[in-house]
C-alpha cells in the first residue's frame, strides 16, 4: 500500500478551517462516493482503494491516506491535486 502525508501551513481560525475542510469533504462525497465522518478535530475519510484523514492542527492541516493497488499507481497526481485543494482552501 502506497501512503499519502502531506501537512499544510495554514491561518485560518479553527472554525473556517473546520467549515473548509467539510467543504473538501463534501466534494469527495459527491466526485468519489467516499463515507465520511467526524472524530473530534479530524475527518475519517474511506471507500474501496483508500483510507485516510484529515487533521486540523495548530496552524496547519494534515492529510494522511493509505492508497490501496490500484490508487497507488496514481500516487503522484493524488498528491499534487490534494497540494492542490489546500492551496484553494487553506491559503
Amino acid at each position: 500500500m502506497a501512503g499519502i502525508d502531506i501537512q499544510h501551513a495554514h491561518a485560518l481560525p479553527p472554525p473556517r478551517a473546520r467549515d473548509a475542510v467539510q467543504h473538501v469533504a463534501d466534494k469527495l462525497v459527491e466526485r468519489f462516493g467516499v463515507e465520511c465522518r467526524w472524530q473530534d478535530d479530524a475527518l475519517h475519510f474511506s471507500r474501496a482503494g483508500v483510507d485516510g484523514r484529515i487533521a486540523l492542527l495548530p496552524g496547519a492541516v494534515r492529510v494522511q491516506a493509505e492508497l490501496g493497488f490500484l490508487l497507488s499507481a496514481m500516487q503522484g497526481p493524488i498528491e499534487s491535486e490534494i497540494r492542490r485543494v489546500l492551496d484553494k482552501h487553506f491559503a
